[in-house]
């Protein structure tokens, strides 16, 4: 494969998972938290995303065939769950429950719903079996897949790392509002989701 093959690879990573947009995510998500604590989540998170994504990279359908999972069904729940996290941003209940929990009890969003499907989404794994997929054999092409990737999940974890100056330059009233705005923005996403799962099983409109 010749560097434009990776260069769209990496375009159409960053545009899927969305390292930019994932920022602010980053920031309602974690609202509150200390900066070890939040610099702990981003680590857990970029790194949980990457091994995902690395699974489906080389295995590709034969994950989810194993399991009797379609992507469609994949991409259906997928978008359920994330809901359920817009659900709670719109409504305050996450940052609720974080005020009536100790640091022990208190819920740890690294894996879901960060790592999976914010960072992981459906769409990031098709992607990587699609990327792996026009390169099927050459193990050569594949790990330079990976490394791209990998690239792109770094851009990730920078911009979490510094969602703390982010959040600082919003303040409380500024992050509140952002983390009502961006409750909307995931919960439509959630249900794009849905319909693209529905769309694959000819349940939607195209």
């Amino acid at each position: 494969m010749d560097l434009t093959f990776y260069i769209s690879a990496f375009v159409t990573l960053f545009v899927v998972i969305d390292p930019i947009g994932l920022a602010p995510l980053f920031v309602a998500i974690t609202q509150g938290m200390e900066t070890a604590e939040r610099r702990a989540i981003a680590i857990r998170a970029v790194a949980t995303g990457a091994v995902l994504l690395t699974l489906f990279g080389l295995l590709g359908e034969a994950v989810l065939g194993f399991a009797g999972i379609s992507m469609a069904a994949f991409r259906i729940a997928g978008g359920l769950l994330l809901f359920l996290t817009a659900f709670d941003m719109l409504f305050e209940r996450r940052s609720k429950r974080r005020e009536d929990q100790t640091g022990e009890d208190r819920p740890d969003p690294s894996v879901f719903p960060l790592a999976t499907p914010l960072i992981a989404g459906p769409g990031a794994l098709a992607t990587m079996i699609l990327l792996t997929g026009e390169v099927r054999g050459d193990w050569a092409s594949i790990a330079l897949v990976h490394l791209v990737m990998l690239s792109v999940i770094g851009l990730v974890l920078v911009l979490c790392l510094a969602a703390g100056l982010l959040e600082r330059a919003l303040g409380k009233t500024g992050t509140n509002v952002i983390t009502r705005l961006l409750g909307m923005l995931l919960a439509a996403l959630s249900v794009q989701f849905v319909l693209d799962g529905l769309r694959d099983i000819g349940l939607a409109p195209v």
